[in-house]
């Protein structure tokens, strides 16, 4: 037997719960390259990546419209 036990937290079900009612809207493609330039100067890389990788998906969805 496991000496710990896992215990789920009530709060993470709820945050799943709620993310998953409602579909977010993403920002616009500027707006993200901007986030990426600002994230570049700070030297940001996981930033840079994440501001990089929103303004494709978002790019993407929009050319889907």
């Amino acid at each position: 037997m496991n000496r710990y036990v896992t215990v789920p937290r009530p709060t993470e079900r709820a945050a799943i719960r709620a993310a998953s009612w409602s579909e977010r809207p993403l920002p616009s493609v500027s707006d993200l390259l901007d986030a990426a330039v600002i994230a570049h100067r700070a030297s940001d890389k996981e930033g840079v990546g994440l501001c990089l990788h929103l303004a494709v998906r978002s790019a993407l969805s929009e050319v889907d419209e």
